[in-house]
């Protein structure tokens, strides 16, 4: 499963940059042994590499830009020559050139300089991090090659583009004024103060994504529970056969899930969406279709997806948030439902943490102790293999699922509309896991509806530094924790707003407490 680097986008690439500036070593050819001596390197293109450089210097100008200390342009472009990439670099730079070395930026500045090209109209592509830090204080846009060059390329299209991108681009730190409110309207109430305890603290939350105290008591809440499929599920990692998945999207369509009955219990509104489901849903009504792709492939023996395909489901999710939230809902209930999608939340959980697979991988649906251990060794695989990645949309696309990263994409709609967006368990925390690697004022707009058993939602929670609101010992997911914790998210807000004051009641406030 790979990329392909069409038309549609090197035209996208022409219209977002005038210059693509790329790295050399583990970027267009395999980087050398260090200390090989110059007269000895023997340039290795990397697959895809020349017919994109020879794609991408039709459209636009092209640069090299590397950390060669002993070499300079001459004799990189002797050595690029030799695989016919030398004639499509319109300059190259070497840190012997500049008189620096990424991650300083003078290298990249040079480059741009001679390529005659403002820094906000560059793209820069490398695999290390000193190459993003680079990109960074030069001002120009970057992107790892995390699976390829022409993946990278195609990276940075699409995530320029979508419901996501605009999402991300809306989301704003809380309103620290409102959360300041919010405290000194707690002290004067009725009541000792902090006394509410973890209700106080939702309530000022709640005031500093609304940006205004009281904050307004949410009185619509909906739950989407996006469904996929997983094709991990076939390496032996749940009991569970695949076609459970399409059949209990059925289940949640005809409302007989536990999902609908706790929402029914709380008020809230159930959307089910479909963006992965591998078996036929036939004529199932009720079931919204934004399906992306019939499952992922096996994240086990390679890319789970591609990054299209991530970042399509990502949109899918944003769109559906900003769809609720113009259709009045004002709380937004993360849901979800795919056999063997705990195997890719424990891994991207594992991966985006730093964690190791036995510190995030639990039993999920109830596997005994081999399956266990069959899981845990595929959670530890994934996560090694994309332990260098630097894009988190990479991660996503190479371990994750499609209803992971279309929560991701619900939470970022949801917190850029202005609505608290309240969080399942171990799937959902998965996918603002993500979110957050992308947009880190994500976790800031969220609400932990509980603690799963999951040992990687225990993770997760400590990761984004959310407390939950319920610990029931809860594991089935479906959005059922996140429900339940609807009513004391409401509590919250509605005794900041209607209890009365000391001075509105009458009522002595006792001793100053110190």
């Amino acid at each position: 499963m790979s990329e392909t680097l069409d038309t549609a986008t090197l035209d996208a690439l022409a219209e977002h940059f005038d210059a693509v500036l790329l790295d050399v070593g583990n970027t267009l050819v395999v980087e050398a042994e260090p200390g090989t001596p110059v007269g000895e390197l023997v340039p290795e293109p990397l697959p895809g590499v020349v017919e994109a450089v020879r794609h991408l210097a039709s459209r636009r100008r092209v640069g090299a830009v590397t950390n060669a200390a002993v070499m300079r342009e001459a004799d990189v472009r002797a050595l690029l020559a030799r695989v016919d990439l030398d004639r499509h670099l319109d300059v190259v730079v070497t840190s012997a050139d500049a008189g620096a070395a990424k991650p300083d930026p003078r290298p990249l500045t040079l480059a741009l300089e001679r390529l005659g090209v403002a820094p906000a109209r560059a793209l820069f592509v490398g695999d290390r991090a000193a190459d993003e830090a680079a990109a960074a204080a030069a001002g120009t846009a970057f992107r790892a090659t995390d699976a390829g060059l022409v993946d990278a390329l195609v990276r940075a299209v699409v995530s320029r583009e979508g419901a996501f991108a605009n999402a991300a681009a809306g989301i704003r730190a809380l309103d620290e004024d409102a959360v300041h409110a919010a405290a000194r309207r707690q002290g004067v109430l009725t009541k000792p103060s902090g006394s509410l305890g973890r209700l106080e603290q939702i309530a000022a939350q709640l005031c500093g994504i609304a940006g205004r105290c009281p904050a307004p008591v949410p009185t619509r809440p909906a739950v989407a529970v996006f469904a996929a499929d997983h094709g991990v599920a076939a390496s032996g990692v749940t009991p569970w056969p695949q076609t459970v998945t399409a059949q209990m999207v059925a289940n949640f369509a005809a409302g007989g899930a536990a999902i609908n009955v706790i929402a029914r219990q709380v008020g809230a509104a159930v959307r089910v969406v479909d963006v992965g489901v591998a078996g036929d849903l036939g004529d199932v009504a009720g079931v919204e279709d934004r399906r992306v792709r019939p499952g992922t492939a096996d994240l086990s023996v390679g890319p789970a997806m591609t990054a299209r395909d991530a970042r399509a489901a990502l949109d899918a999710g944003a769109e559906v948030a900003a769809a609720l939230v113009a259709d009045g809902y004002d709380l937004l209930l993360t849901g979800d439902m795919g056999i063997g999608n705990s195997t890719a939340s424990a891994a991207l959980i594992g991966a985006l943490t730093g964690r190791p697979a036995a510190d995030v991988t639990g039993r999920g649906s109830g596997i005994d102790d081999a399956m266990l251990d069959r899981k845990t060794a595929v959670v530890a695989g994934a996560t090694e293999r994309v332990a260098g990645y630097l894009d988190p949309t990479s991660v996503l696309a190479a371990i994750g699922g499609l209803e992971i990263a279309a929560i991701a994409g619900f939470a970022v709609g949801g917190a850029a509309a202005g609505v608290p967006v309240v969080v399942d368990g171990l799937i959902a925390l998965a996918g603002v896991v993500v979110g957050a690697a992308l947009v880190p004022d994500l976790p800031a707009r969220c609400i932990a509806g509980h603690r799963s058993t999951e040992p990687g939602a225990t993770v997760a929670l400590d990761h984004l530094a959310l407390a939950p609101v319920l610990d029931l010992e809860l594991r089935l997911g479906e959005g059922t924790g996140a429900c339940l914790a609807v009513p004391l998210v409401q509590a919250a807000a509605r005794t900041l707003a209607e209890m009365a004051t000391f001075e509105d009641a009458a009522v002595d406030r006792g001793p100053a407490m110190p």
